[in-house]
């Protein structure tokens, strides 16, 4: 459905995403930010499905073409690990947001695993974005704290993971609602990369359905 595309970055220099337009006038965006594991099919995937529910949607490649396979953690670990993440949000994220706003046209983001991580950061540093929607990632606190969210935001975490564990979760949770921010946060049973399809030992149809169902109304009441 989509297709790979070349756009600009807020310093000038090229990045590249994939683009799924939804082929309605003036229809809002979002940015789908990848897993530790690259740009790989199932992100596309993710980036169709937005497209066909009224929304173009742009993952942008943060590791430059490079995907690892699913059972290569170590390798995934160290692509994520050499990720200047202040860089990939200033610079890539915000110039795919600039991309799809460059109609006027509201923008959200949303991102899963490293990717959770990332929309978090964005929203305390995208000023394009209207809302954010992570899925299991929550960013260092001397990267981005919560107090530092500067628009609605809506998370997805998993009961069973050892990677952004409940207690994190838990944490997350109550600095949001001490600095008085608009969000809400949901928790599901099931493991770390429940929404991805392709990863059999981690998926959950129901609780990803269920998540994709609340994405979806989140995006409606803040992007149209």
């Amino acid at each position: 459905m989509g297709t790979k595309i070349t756009f600009r970055r807020p310093d000038g220099q090229e990045a590249t995403g994939y683009f799924a337009p939804t082929g309605a006038a003036n229809a809002p965006g979002v940015v789908v930010i990848q897993e530790w594991w690259g740009l790989q099919d199932q992100i596309r995937g993710v980036a169709d499905r937005f497209a066909l529910a009224g929304y173009n949607a742009l993952a942008p490649d943060l590791y430059s073409g490079v995907v690892v396979p699913y059972h290569d953690r170590e390798s995934a670990g160290k692509q994520m690990g050499s990720l200047n993440f202040v860089d990939a949000v200033d610079e890539t994220v915000r110039g795919a947001a600039m991309f799809l706003r460059r109609n006027g046209q509201k923008a959200a983001i949303t991102g899963f695993c490293m990717g959770g991580a990332v929309s978090i950061l964005a929203a305390a540093r995208v000023p394009e974005f209207a809302c954010a929607a992570p899925f299991y990632g929550i960013p260092p606190e001397a990267v981005a704290k919560a107090a530092d969210v500067k628009i609605p935001l809506q998370g997805h975490f998993a009961n069973d993971d050892s990677w952004c564990t409940p207690e994190a979760v838990n944490k997350f949770e109550a600095d949001l609602k001490a600095a008085g921010k608009d969000f809400e946060i949901f928790r599901y049973d099931a493991e770390h990369g429940f929404l991805n399809e392709q990863r059999g030992d981690a998926h959950a149809r129901e609780e990803s359905e269920l998540a994709w169902s609340r994405v979806l109304k989140f995006f409606e009441k803040h992007l149209r």
